[in-house]
């Protein structure tokens, strides 16, 4: 019934198996992956038509995530999977980058790649799989794709590569590192590390390109056995009427426009010509034509021909002349400028602005109740430290539609998060939960580095005891055939127009982020080098600005920020703390205002409203859990009076016998003689037996009576 192809290969000391004719047979291309028992469906498929008139590839890749992959039921009243978690959204985009520049110039098909998660061993993690499943379904499919493409995860410890680690070992690792290429080059770096320096950074990126270089071969060698026979394509020429009309009366008008400074005069100043030569080419070619009726494709062609002339004519100013179309050298950052505590109310806050683009970076402090729950296949664990970043149109100028995050907010902010993160301290050492938000309010590129900016600075205005700065920057790139610029803190028009985007987050002493993005088929170890050395030198210098503004986290938190203390006791106390039926605990609660949380760790984590109650929480559980032992001397409570004695309450849920015959020299026939419930007694601890029952004695403390130091 089915004619299944297989084949195998050995990696990192497993087997990745792919086949395809079994499942998903309709589809253009279908590969089922696995490695481990992790398994993935990648399907390819195209519209059976070109789209007329998109300027822009119509590419979609879904990343699918099923709870039966790991044997969990999903949540929510449903029990079905709903819309793509983060995570999911995140394998997307990251699916996307390297596929997305490895189809022809031009091509205007619908593409759709669907990669499902069919089972998770949660030891071979689906992430990178989904790239090799997908080049390799668009390898054998008829859509024409210019890869093949891998990816690979490397991670680092005590000085070695991991190729492809478990999650458990990337937690014990100090480089989370995914990067995809082609045979020749790397066209996607993705990565968190623990102040990696550029020289192992780039020792890791190679070490994954060689392993790239055989997945690719392995892709080849299986799509020239089962691959079909692409359809073909073929990008049409420019229609000479619509070239020559431009080129000759617009070219060096353009080249003009393009180099006018500031983003919102460069873009009237380039619309207003396009506008101006697109009048005269239809009274020149089309006088007698009503605007409803002049020809789409012709118009069309004019638009996209402008474009593609603007972006050759910017691009040949880089790379021949050096001259970006601000002014500024191959090499300088727009300027810079850092506030805090821009905000009255919010915890910490600062805007970071550089050139054009500008983030206002608010930091909340919260308790263990504010730690965001995240379900995803792998495991269902809390952050205590999470970051977002929000676009609203007014940044650039626009109007729009506000909502809920997309890939772009929820990629940008997963990267400033990841770059932020190492930084961040232990629960031990701040037991806050902590949010940081980043508002673009202004943007002309790089605006994920200004959030990373941004947040470093709201971090140490709240207080959050980080040990140092983070910062970022964007490295961009201009290359025709051998000749390229690398270009420091890149603008929107030389991300947009150029051929990478390559952000660079770190401290002084080493990377904590890394992304790289690109539009050509991949770029070399001497790009990836020089990009590396120059944005150290970037982010240095940033850096220095932001210690200008604040070197060291502030020493004292905002007064609307919680305060919480914490405490550690011994795991058996806990118990103590809590009394029967919490009768201990809600009365410290109610006496001081005071939120308590106990771990079975022995950590107690107290949040008050004010220092004064939660020092005086802390002592309320210090009495409590104080050690009692013989020989010391108390001031207690009567609480109980019996026919054999009275029980005193030495401290907070301690009490010990007070005998009869111990609490005078002189015989005493009722304990009511002498005390009453409530009185205050000083006794001294004579005993505590095994069972930990403690005895008192008041007498001890008592001077003995003259008749009996005469006897004796």
């Amino acid at each position: 019934m089915f004619d299944e192809k297989i084949m195998e290969l050995e990696l990192a000391g497993r087997t990745l198996k792919v086949s395809t004719g079994k499942i998903s047979r309709q589809s253009s291309g279908a590969i089922v992956i696995q490695y481990g028992d992790t398994v993935l469906l990648s399907t390819a498929n195209r519209s059976k038509e070109a789209r007329k008139g998109a300027d822009f590839f119509p590419l979609t890749v879904d990343y699918v995530e099923k709870f039966y992959s790991t044997g969990k039921f999903p949540g929510g009243f449903n029990k079905r999977e709903g819309r793509p978690s983060t995570n999911a959204t995140l394998i997307a985009r990251l699916i996307d980058r390297p596929i997305r520049p490895m189809f022809p110039d031009g091509f205007n098909y619908d593409v759709h790649i669907v990669n499902t998660v069919l089972s998770y061993d949660e030891i071979n993690i689906p992430d990178y799989l989904g790239v090799i499943g997908s080049s390799l379904a668009l390898m054998i499919s008829d859509i024409p794709f210019l890869g093949p493409v891998a990816s690979v995860i490397v991670g680092y410890k005590n000085g070695e590569f991991i190729l492809n680690p478990s999650p458990k070992e990337l937690e014990e690792s100090e480089l989370d590192l995914i990067v995809a290429g082609t045979k020749e080059a790397v066209n996607m770096v993705e990565a968190g590390a623990k102040e990696l320096d550029e020289e192992t950074m780039l020792k890791a990126i190679m070490f994954a390109h060689e392993n790239i270089k055989k997945i690719c071969e392995f892709q080849e060698e299986f799509s020239k056995l089962y691959g079909k026979e692409n359809i073909e394509f073929e990008k049409p020429e420019v229609l000479t009427l619509v070239k020559n009309f431009i080129d000759t009366n617009g070219y060096e008008r353009l080249q003009q426009a393009v180099l006018t400074t500031g983003k919102k005069n460069r873009e009237d100043a380039v619309d207003s010509l396009e506008e101006e030569l697109m009048e005269k080419f239809i009274q020149e070619n089309y006088p007698d034509v009503p605007e409803e009726e002049l020809p789409e494709d012709i118009i069309l062609e004019f638009k996209t021909y402008y474009h593609d002339l603007m972006k050759k004519l910017v691009r040949e100013a880089i790379l021949y002349h050096k001259h970006r179309v601000d002014g500024r050298t191959t090499t300088e950052i727009r300027p810079l400028d850092a506030q805090i505590n821009v905000l009255p109310v919010p915890h910490g806050s600062a805007l970071f602005t550089r050139g054009e683009t500008q983030s206002l970076a608010i930091t909340t402090l919260g308790t263990k109740e504010d730690e965001q729950l995240i379900d995803d296949l792998e495991k269902e664990y809390y952050k205590k430290f999470y970051l977002h970043y929000n676009f609203p149109p007014y940044s650039v100028g626009e109007v729009g539609r506000m909502g809920s995050p997309g890939r772009r907010e929820l990629g940008h902010g997963s990267l400033a998060e990841r770059a932020l993160r190492y930084v961040i301290p232990s629960e031990e050492e701040f037991p806050y939960t902590i949010r940081v938000v980043s508002e673009i309010t202004e943007s002309n590129g790089s605006s994920s580095q200004a959030s990373i900016c941004g947040g470093s600075l709201s971090l140490m205005s709240a207080g959050v005891p980080i040990k140092e700065h983070v910062a970022g920057i964007a490295m961009g790139l201009i290359k025709e055939g051998e000749e390229f610029t690398v270009l420091t803190d890149i603008m929107g028009l030389e991300d947009h127009l150029g051929d990478m985007d390559f952000k660079v987050a770190g401290t002084k002493d080493g990377i904590t982020a890394l992304q790289m993005d690109i539009k050509i088929d991949g770029i070399s170890r001497e790009i990836l080098a020089t990009a590396l050395e120059k944005a150290k030198r970037a982010r240095l210098h940033i850096l220095s600005i932001m210690n200008d503004c604040i070197a060291t986290p502030s020493e004292e938190m905002s007064k609307y920020a919680p305060k919480i203390f914490t405490m550690q006791i011994l795991p058996e106390k806990i118990r103590e703390v809590i009394g029967p039926g919490g009768k201990v605990i809600n009365k410290i609660i109610d006496e001081t205002g005071v939120k308590i949380d106990t771990f079975d760790d022995g950590r107690i984590a107290i949040t008050a409203d004010s220092r004064k109650n939660g020092e005086r929480a802390i002592e309320m559980i210090n009495e409590i859990v104080k050690e009692i032992e013989v020989g010391e001397i108390y001031s207690g409570v009567i609480t109980t009076i019996t026919s054999f004695g009275a029980f005193v309450e030495l401290i907070k849920g301690k009490e010990g016998l007070l005998h009869i015959s111990n609490m005078t020299h002189e015989r005493l026939d009722k304990v009511e003689n002498l005390f009453k419930v409530g009185d205050v007694v000083e006794v001294k601890v004579i005993e505590i037996d095994n069972q930990g029952k403690i005895k008192l004695s008041r007498k001890a403390l008592l001077e003995k009576p003259k008749k009996e130091k005469e006897e004796k």
